[in-house]
C-alpha cells in the first residue's frame, strides 16, 4: 500500500481528479495542458516553453529510463507541476544518475500519480487548456478551486524574461566558424546552439533585452529567434528586434515563438489555440515540396496568417509555408523578398524526431547566398 500522501488535480471549470502525490508535496499553479509524446519526458520537463505549465504525460508509462546529467535542455526543471498515470517504481539505464521522483522533488516540482491520463486529455480536448492546481496539501477541492480561480492566466502572459539568460555567451563553433549569429534568447533550449555550432557557426546567445542598436552593432550574419513561453501579443521587444533584422536585411529565422514573433514583426496577428500542440509526433505538411514532417511542438499559441498566396508586408512578400495536418494551423513562414523564414516547430529535436534537421542548413544557405 503507497504511504504517499493524496493528492488533488483541481481544473478551473471545478473537474478534480484525485490520485497520490508526485515529486514535492504542496501546491502549485499552471496551465493544465497536455503533451503526446512517448519519450523525452526529461528534455519536456526542462524546456523553458512549460515555464507556468501544469504538463499531463499522455504516456502512461513515466520515469523507466531515470534522469541523467546530460539530456536536461537548461539549468532546471520549469513545468509548474506534473500529472501522470503510472511512474515507473524503478528506473533502469545505463546513463541514469537518479529516478525521476527524486529529481523532481529535488527541485521543488509538485506533482501528481495515478489519474486517467486518457480521461483528463479528453477533457482538455474538449473544453480546451485552462488554469488548474495540483494540491497534496491536505486542502479540499473547494478551496483549491477557489485559489484556481484567482490564479493569472496564460493569455497576456509575459513570461520571457523569466526565462531568459541575464547575460550574453557564446557557443563555439565546431572547426572553423564560417558564420556568427546572433541568437536570441527568448527560452533557447541547450541543443539548438549545439545545431548551429556542429555547422560552423559561432552562436551569440543573447537576453531577450537586448537593443535594436546592440543587435546590429554584433553585425552577425544570421539572427535566430528562439522558443519560449507565455503570449507572443507581450513580445514587443522581440518584435522590434525582428524588426531590425528584417529591415537590415540580415538573413533571420525563428522556431516556435520565434515563429510567431517574426510573425508579428511582419504585421500578422496571433491567438490562443484551444488545447495547442505539445509532442514528438505532429504531422506538418511543407507546402512548396508537398513532404510531410513528422515534428516536435510546444506551444499554445499561433500565428494568425492567410493559408494561401503571398501577402504585402512592411517587409515585402511573405507566405506561409507549412500548416498543421491536423488542424491547419499555421506552422511555418516564407518571406519572398527579404532573408527570413521561420518555423512553429523544434528541428533541433531534443526530444523528438529528426525530421526538420535540415532547416539548420536551411538557415546557413541563407546566410551564404547574403554574404
Amino acid at each position: 500500500m503507497s504511504t504517499k500522501p493524496p493528492a488533488l488535480l483541481v481544473l478551473e471549470d471545478g473537474r478534480t481528479f484525485r490520485g497520490e502525490a508526485f515529486g514535492a508535496t504542496g501546491e502549485t499553479f499552471g496551465e493544465a495542458v497536455f503533451t503526446t509524446g512517448m519519450t523525452g519526458y526529461q528534455e519536456t520537463l526542462t524546456d523553458p516553453s512549460y515555464h507556468r505549465q501544469i504538463v499531463t504525460m499522455t504516456a502512461p508509462h513515466v520515469g523507466n529510463t531515470g534522469v541523467n546529467l546530460e539530456d536536461d535542455e537548461s539549468a532546471k526543471i520549469w513545468v509548474a507541476g506534473y500529472v501522470v498515470r503510472d511512474p515507473a517504481r524503478i528506473s533502469s539505464n545505463w546513463r541514469a544518475t537518479g529516478s525521476l521522483d527524486d529529481r523532481l522533488r529535488a527541485e521543488g516540482i509538485v506533482g501528481i500519480a495515478g489519474v486517467d491520463t486518457r480521461a483528463l486529455t479528453r477533457h482538455l480536448r474538449e473544453r480546451g487548456a485552462m488554469r488548474a492546481a495540483v494540491s497534496s496539501d491536505g486542502s479540499s477541492p473547494e478551496e483549491v478551486l477557489a485559489r484556481v480561480l484567482s490564479s493569472p492566466a496564460m493569455a497576456g502572459a509575459d513570461l520571457v524574461g523569466d526565462v531568459t539568460t541575464a547575460e550574453p555567451y557564446v557557443i563555439d563553433a565546431e572547426g572553423p566558424a564560417r558564420f556568427t549569429v546572433a541568437a536570441i534568447d527568448l527560452g533557447i533550449k541547450r541543443n539548438t546552439p549545439r545545431r548551429m555550432a556542429a555547422r560552423g557557426i559561432e552562436v551569440h546567445v543573447l537576453p531577450a533585452t537586448t537593443t535594436p542598436g546592440d543587435l546590429l552593432a554584433l553585425g552577425p550574419d544570421g539572427v535566430f529567434f528562439s522558443n519560449g513561453p507565455g503570449d507572443p501579443a507581450t513580445a514587443d521587444g522581440p518584435v522590434a528586434l525582428a524588426q531590425a533584422a528584417l529591415g537590415a536585411r540580415i538573413p533571420t529565422f525563428g522556431i516556435c515563438f520565434g515563429n510567431q514573433v517574426l510573425g508579428r514583426a511582419l504585421g500578422f496577428g496571433t491567438y490562443k489555440l484551444v488545447y495547442g500542440h505539445r509532442g514528438i509526433n505532429q504531422p506538418v505538411l511543407d507546402k512548396k515540396t508537398g513532404k510531410v514532417e513528422i515534428t516536435a511542438h510546444n506551444h499554445g499559441f499561433a500565428v494568425d496568417a492567410p493559408r494561401d498566396g503571398a501577402g504585402e508586408t512592411p517587409f515585402g512578400r511573405a507566405e506561409v509555408s507549412h500548416v498543421c495536418l491536423n488542424d491547419d494551423v499555421v506552422e511555418g513562414l516564407n518571406c519572398l523578398d527579404t532573408p527570413a523564414f521561420s518555423v512553429q516547430y523544434h528541428p533541433e529535436a531534443a526530444a523528438g524526431p529528426h525530421d526538420a534537421d535540415y532547416l539548420f542548413d536551411r538557415f546557413v544557405n541563407l546566410m551564404e547566398g547574403n554574404a
